[in-house]
């Protein structure tokens, strides 16, 4: 083997415009192999999808109205103290494990699912109300998007013959930073962690600590692309991605 430098290739994220607005019921995988057709990308072994989480939860019937929601005591003195819709509180404190921090419009809770976000991860934004005020439907995440992740890539591979990566993401908060970034709640092939540990680096030390969180470095540029507010891309292509399936 020779000395010559050995470089990567691209990583390139594509937006899947058009994507159509999901309900209850549509299967995710379908509806993403026609939009990648009209894109005019055609899939190839190793390529990654990402999704936003809100098709999928829309997809998985998540939605919820607030007002069939029934309050607990627990929920009302919580709503005494942060300021917020005790309905909305009984649903933050169902999909928790518990609750980390509160104050005043604040709720910062363990998902069921072990992450730590603001409100469980239930959303009100770009949630179209089947019917009544915008403000009586939320949003939950998915009940488990590592099944939901597995789904689409098994659908896809039967239906196109490539086997390719899954990601959902969502936007959360960052610790003692303001802003959120796109981090990954589910994963079909395309790894969370890559050690380097054991490897060298630019000048021949050993690595002794190194671990990328690979998926989340996926997952903010892909939210990058996808965008926060009505940009309508819920859904983007990715090819180079530089560590394994």
């Amino acid at each position: 083997m020779d000395n010559q430098k050995q470089y990567r290739q691209p990583l390139i994220i594509k937006p899947i415009h058009d994507f159509p607005l999901v309900q209850s019921g549509d299967i995710i995988s379908e509806l993403a192999i026609i939009s990648i057709k009209d894109n005019g990308i055609q899939l190839a072994d190793k390529d990654i999808l990402v999704f936003a989480q809100k098709v999928i939860s829309k997809s998985e019937n998540r939605m919820v109205n607030l007002s069939s929601v029934h309050c607990s005591e627990t929920a009302i003195q919580l709503a005494e103290e942060t300021g917020k819709n005790p309905r909305l509180i009984e649903l933050i404190l169902s999909e928790s494990k518990g609750i980390i921090r509160k104050r005043s419009g604040l709720i910062i809770a363990q998902h069921r699912n072990g992450f730590i976000c603001a409100n469980a991860g239930i959303d009100h934004s770009n949630v179209e109300k089947p019917e009544g005020s915008d403000d009586d439907w939320v949003l939950l995440l998915p009940v488990d998007a590592d099944k939901s992740a597995r789904k689409i890539q098994s659908e896809i591979l039967k239906r196109t013959g490539k086997s390719i990566g899954v990601l959902i993401i969502d936007s959360h908060g960052r610790a003692w930073r303001s802003g959120s970034v796109g981090i990954t709640i589910g994963t079909a092939s395309v790894p969370e962690l890559v050690s380097k540990i054991g490897e060298r680096d630019l000048f021949g030390k050993q690595l002794r600590g190194t671990v990328i969180g690979a998926a989340d470095q996926l997952a903010a540029g892909a939210a990058l692309v996808m965008g926060e507010a009505d940009e309508a891309i819920p859904v983007v292509h990715v090819r180079g991605f530089p560590y394994p399936l």
